[in-house]
């Protein structure tokens, strides 16, 4: 709920003759905030604000901690505070669902008119294929703050098993080369206890180097691990979003759920934070495609493996 001032300065540019967008682009706060109080009284934003006051939120005593995240990172989603909130009380659960948290992030964002820049949704495939069919790599990078104030680079390589959507993430400091590479190939393989039929990537110079009449030729360091473990090989063609969109969705994920607005301190606890986000989060929360959890989904996709 906003303050009095914000109630006041939305009166003011409604007497001023501004229309909803105007007011709500002049003072820089959401459309719907404007729309909520337009035609509210004095006298009715008096009773709502004592209302509002005297009603105990379960998620009050964090209340200082939600404002602190908002206000030092406004692009942060109700989702990351939320784990964070589990993660900082080393609770795996919390005494309020994370659907009425999102409403509280929200009354907060409209009380101090902290605004969430949008963000362009990333397309998913939704095409279902058989447990332990297929998994899909992909790779990114992100800047992180360090505990000196500095500021570094981090890679990732990311595998989600497209069935279950299942996922493993590793992070390293420098670019991936081809021997790393395969290096996160075989933790990934031994955090899902099996590896899948087929393995779906970008044609990239880790793996690939060139490509013959249509034949793809590997590098010979991924050779050689193609013929020891041998699965089967995809390379999305250029822009291609439907072929690899589930293991792109888990990148964009991982960056913005657990990796944004982290302090860094080393690689090892870094990755053993992600590891545990994994757990809790990642593939512990309900999927937004498939409205099943990972977790559960695994515990019978390992079998095909």
């Amino acid at each position: 709920m906003v303050d009095w001032i914000m109630y006041g300065k939305i009166q003011e540019k409604k007497r001023d003759g501004l229309n909803k967008s105007q007011t709500s682009r002049h003072l820089g706060i959401d459309y719907k905030t404007v729309l909520k109080y337009w035609d509210m009284t004095p006298d009715d934003y008096s009773a709502t604000r004592i209302a509002a006051d005297c009603r105990i939120k379960k998620a009050d005593r964090y209340k200082n901690f939600v404002l602190d995240c908002l206000q030092k990172y406004p692009d942060m989603s109700a989702a990351q505070v939320y784990d964070w909130l589990k993660e900082r009380t080393g609770m795996e659960t919390l005494e309020f669902q994370e659907r009425a948290f999102r409403s509280y992030v929200k009354e907060i964002r409209e009380e101090y008119a902290i605004i969430k820049p949008e963000a362009n949704r990333q397309y998913e495939a939704v095409d279902e294929l058989p447990m332990g069919k297929q998994g899909q790599v992909d790779m990114g990078e992100i800047i992180l703050e360090t505990i000196s104030g500095r500021h570094k680079k981090v890679y990732c390589f990311a595998m989600v098993l497209s069935c279950s959507r299942y996922k493993f993430v590793l992070w390293q400091e420098r670019p991936f080369t081809t021997d790393s590479f395969i290096e996160a190939h075989v933790r990934a393989f031994s955090f899902y206890g099996g590896r899948p039929q087929e393995l779906v990537y970008d044609q990239d110079k880790i793996l690939a180097v060139s490509e013959n009449h249509g034949d793809i030729i590997y590098t010979e360091g991924f050779q050689n691990y193609l013929n020891e473990v041998k699965f089967d090989i995809f390379l999305c063609r250029g822009a291609d979003p439907e072929s690899k969109g589930k293991v792109e969705n888990v990148v964009k994920y991982t960056k913005h759920n657990f990796a944004k607005h982290r302090i860094f301190r080393d690689i090892d606890s870094f990755n053993a934070d992600c590891i545990a986000w994994l757990r809790r989060t990642g593939n512990g929360k309900r999927h937004g495609t498939t409205k099943q959890i990972p977790a559960e989904v695994f515990k019978f996709e390992r079998e095909y493996l």
